[in-house]
């Protein structure tokens, strides 16, 4: 028995379109290779790991039961073309043709190169597009492959691209190319260069961090579970920062300031002790700054600040 590591890696995959794409790659490579996958998914990866397969198809060994001797010539000819058999090949028995099958099973690593170039070329992006010359699209530019099985390279390829055992962490924080030696040390690997591969975990990580800002300060936060998911996809390597406004902004109705931060910022609003809300708000960076993220806090509350004076003058 031996696991499987299949990783799409690519530009930025939109955070609405990766919970759907996970599922759906999940699902067709179950019910290819009749096994549990476990899926994982972040703005730049597509990956899933099945483990436990055999490392060789079972051989098939099946009886056919056909058309009566004398049968039509048409029914022959389709029973024929079904089996892939001659009819010198044929078994009578009791005036009915009988066909039997044997077939030795195929390398497992043979099979899940078809199934996997098939299960790409077909994939239901809600929208894809092509680069270069290539006439294959995908969701975005696709860069690179991973598809190992017992730690071996499967030559899987797919719109120009040709599977390897390589990635890469994140962007800025480990951007160089990683080796994946298997299937059971990718998320380790990833994690280590600063990537939280696995959606539940990253998602799960993010609500952890924003109660932690929000409980250090004081305040608590305005819960959003579709923000939430949302902001999930926005990321790989999560870290929670908190930024202030004016409390002028506070003088009109809380739906403004609340919307304005949600809708256009990806902010989650907090509220102060009475219920009421606060003039912060927490957000997530992709970035472990060195300056504990004093920069990007200030540029956050710069935009905010424009947006809001937008909605003051709006309502």
């Amino acid at each position: 028995m031996a696991d499987l590591l299949l990783e799409l890696f690519s530009e930025e995959i939109p955070a609405r379109m990766q919970a759907d794409a996970a599922a759906h790659l999940g699902v067709v490579l179950e019910k290819a290779l009749g096994a549990k996958a476990r899926m994982f998914v972040t703005p730049r990866r597509l990956a899933a790991i099945i483990e436990n397969l055999p490392e060789k198809q079972p051989d098939l060994n099946e009886e056919i039961k056909g058309p009566k001797v004398g049968a039509p010539e048409a029914a022959m000819a389709g029973f024929l073309k079904k089996t892939g058999l001659t009819a010198a090949q044929l078994e009578q028995r009791d005036g009915v043709y009988f066909a039997k099958i044997e077939q030795k099973g195929r390398a497992t690593s043979e099979v899940l190169k078809e199934a996997i170039e098939k299960i790409l070329a077909e994939f239901p992006w809600p929208k894809s597009m092509r680069w270069g010359s290539g006439e294959t699209s995908w969701v975005r530019p696709l860069h690179s492959m991973i598809c190992l099985f017992d730690g071996k390279i499967v030559p899987v390829e797919f719109a120009g691209v040709k599977a390897g055992n390589k990635t890469r962490g994140h962007r800025f924080l480990a951007p160089a190319e990683i080796i994946i030696p298997d299937a059971k040390q990718y998320e380790s690997a990833l994690e280590n260069a600063k990537v939280i591969p696995d959606r539940e975990k990253r998602k799960a990580n993010i609500a952890k961090q924003l109660e932690e800002k929000c409980k250090a300060l004081g305040v608590a936060l305005h819960a959003d579970a579709g923000l939430l998911e949302e902001v999930t996809g926005l990321v790989e390597w999560p870290v929670a920062l908190m930024g202030g406004f004016d409390a002028k902004y506070l003088s009109i109705p809380p739906e403004v300031p609340t919307t304005v931060m949600k809708q256009h910022q990806r902010y989650f609003a907090v509220l102060d002790k009475a219920g009421k809300l606060a003039n912060q708000f927490v957000f997530l960076s992709n970035m472990q700054a060195s300056d504990g993220g004093k920069a990007i806090v200030a540029g956050n509350e710069r935009v905010l600040k424009a947006r809001l004076d937008d909605g003051i003058f709006h309502w």
